[in-house]
């Protein structure tokens, strides 16, 4: 188990732990929680040993195998599967080994135990089956791993590490750079892992869905809560309320979102939408109550009146040179819509947003922006302009020189930018920060529109929860595109689907968008085209079951020969992996070496060379035969 007792840690002459104790026990999975900058990337670096404790002690088991994300992402001429697999150490090792072991018979005949017993024969099929997961397609695997780009390298860093046959697991921010679907299947994944983990996240729903306990950094301390991220939360929001002063405080904040509550109940015109909406007013009141020693505290100004619409696209085209990715789009923008954009990686939901932005031009059709309309366009490229020698202070100036300093300063403490810290450099500064810098320059502009790309990234649990609150005043229009399923249920009233080069309205809810995922995938593989988003006033779910059960009939037709075809291969894999552990047990005998047998043993090494290949082409076909199932939404 893990044991950290009294432990103090220092970074520079802050403190991040002072006399914290914690105890994770084997197979535990344990999500790490706390503001930005309070030492959790720290703690696994002296879990990783690359840290030392300043006092107190950390005790791992010596022979426990720890895997984790490498921050940095090499650009190497390597194969993307063979830099998976490079994860597994011990694998590597033993083929390293195998290379060079020369005429040593009993040597080589030990090292082939050794790799069978690990599943060295099956490692190219997890790592494939890790890759596909993670939402790369079969001809990504032989690429060059200095041909993908920043985001997709990370998810080869996670593929890598998860490929890892680990004690302990350290993950810090996963699901940055994930979509939806490679999210939903991580949490697969890590519920079935037996080792131990341990997960820094701001995705409460990735939490919830994944830990068994809530480690949080409080005040220097590490106190540990049983339950996922929910539980945290309550039993957080019971020991807060015991302080009469933060309990006025939290009063006054529950009394303001029970003004949302009934503003949106009296609003809400769909029933659907009305009881979404409700839940999530619900659910603010926990997380006020939870985070009212937040020290974010913001809100998006009241834009005033605007034109209506706010932006209309007429039959508009967008892409990049002569290549379009979306056509044909017909989208109305009207003051007080709030919509989350669905779609798989690459459908093109972030060139969409470009276009509503302006910061694309059409490449064919319209688009028009309302008079005086302002737009607050939020990415994570634009926290690369942002000037690294100024300060928060500086760059909130240069948007408004006229306005007093000390009004300027009591904005930016709203974003956590107080006293020495709105004065401080920007370069280095952790994209948290940063990203929170972004968002408030974005807020103080009053727009009338918000277009959000994956505002959430790097931003730590206190910072998301003000978010969602601030979203869910905020009396402008808003698009969002987010991996974070709770701030998309708590603030988007519709959902618009980006998929086959179209956009259109999604009749269902983030359940429904999971099942959608599943059809797209028995439809691709049934050449049906996939199910598309709906237009106009919305779809009709009975259609859409009809073409789900028609899927399913194309599919159990194109099904049934590719299982037949996986039940041969892996019997003939078995036949062959049996011949191998007996020519290998063979190999093994003192006998064999002698000069008599000299025959015997090139036979024998022929066959094992023989065998070898033909598991080896018999693994490749037994995938290319699984990724054909898979892209069915189904396993055999």
């Amino acid at each position: 188990m893990i044991r950290i007792s009294d432990l103090t840690l220092l970074r520079g002459t802050k403190r991040l732990l002072d006399g914290a104790s914690l105890t994770v026990h084997p197979g535990q999975r344990v999500g790490v929680v706390g503001p930005n900058g309070c030492g959790k990337s720290s703690l696994f670096a002296l879990l990783r040993g690359e840290l030392q404790p300043d006092a107190g002690n950390a005790f791992l088991p010596p022979a426990w195998v720890i895997a984790h994300v490498a921050q940095e992402v090499p650009v190497l001429e390597r194969e993307a599967v063979d830099f998976v697999i490079d994860g597994d150490v011990e694998l590597r090792t033993i083929e390293d080994e195998l290379e060079s072991v020369g005429d040593d018979g009993l040597k080589a005949a030990e090292l082939h135990g050794r790799y069978q017993d690990i599943g060295g024969h099956s490692a190219l099929a997890r790592a494939s089956a890790l890759m596909a997961g993670l939402g790369f397609p079969p001809a990504d695997l032989r690429r060059k791993v200095r041909e993908f780009s920043g985001g997709w390298r990370v998810r080869l860093q996670l593929a890598r590490a998860l490929m890892c046959r680990s004690d302990l697991l350290l993950l810090d921010e996963p699901t940055n750079h994930l979509d939806l679907d490679a999210v939903v299947w991580l949490e697969n994944w890590l519920r079935a892992y037996r080792g131990t983990l341990l997960v820094i996240s701001h995705d409460r729903e990735f939490l919830d869905a994944i830990v068994q306990a809530v480690c949080h950094f409080d005040q220097s301390k590490l106190r540990l809560y049983t339950g996922g991220y929910t539980d945290f939360e309550r039993a957080r929001a019971e020991v807060m309320a015991q302080s009469e002063s933060l309990y006025r405080r939290q009063q006054t904040e529950v009394a303001r979102l029970e003004s949302f509550v009934n503003r949106f109940r009296a609003k809400a015109t769909k029933a659907r939408q009305a009881q979404s909406r409700l839940k999530a007013l619900e659910r603010m009141e926990l997380i006020a109550k939870v985070h009212v020693e937040s020290p974010l505290s913001f809100q998006f100004a009241d834009p005033g009146g605007a034109a209506d619409p706010l932006l209309v696209l007429d039959k508009a085209a967008a892409g990049y040179g002569d290549t379009r990715i979306l056509d044909g789009i017909d989208f109305t923008l009207r003051p007080g819509a709030r919509i989350g954009l669905l779609g798989r990686n690459g459908a093109g939901k972030s060139t969409f947003i470009r276009l509503i932005a302006g910061d694309l031009a059409p490449l064919g059709g319209a688009r028009r922006l309302g008079r005086d309309v302002r737009v607050g366009y939020f990415a994570q490229h634009q926290l690369d302009h942002l000037r690294p020698e100024d300060s928060p202070l500086a760059h909130l100036t240069r948007l408004d020189p006229k306005r007093r300093e000390q009004e300027l300063r009591d904005y930016l403490g709203g974003y956590d930018f107080r006293g020495d810290a709105a004065l401080a450099p920007v370069g280095p500064m952790s994209g948290g920060e940063k990203a929170r810098l972004a968002l408030a320059l974005l807020a103080y502009k009053e727009p009338h529109l918000l277009l959000l790309d994956e505002p959430t990234n790097h931003l730590d649990l206190d910072m998301r929860d003000a978010l969602t609150l601030a979203l869910q005043s905020f009396p402008g229009a808003m698009v969002l595109v987010s991996h974070d399923r709770a701030l998309m249920r708590s603030t988007a009233d519709e959902l618009w689907l980006v998929a086959d080069g179209k956009v259109g309205l999604f009749d269902g809810d983030l359940d429904d968008y999971r099942q959608w995922l599943d059809r797209a995938r028995i439809a691709e593989a049934g050449g049906g085209g996939g199910p598309v988003a709906t237009g106009g006033e919305g779809g009709n779910r009975k259609e859409l079951r009809r073409q789900g059960a028609e899927a399913r009939n194309r599919l159990a037709a194109l099904r049934k020969p590719l299982e037949q075809k996986v039940k041969k291969v892996e019997a003939e894999m078995q036949r062959l992996n049996d011949r191998l552990a007996t020519l290998e047990t063979q190999l093994a005998g003192p006998d064999m070496y002698s000069p008599e047998q000299k025959d015997e043993l090139k036979r024998c090494l022929q066959a094992q060379s023989d065998a070898k290949a033909g598991v080896a082409k018999l693994e490749a076909e037994w995938i290319e035969l699984h990724e054909q199932i898979e892209a069915m939404g189904v396993s055999a």
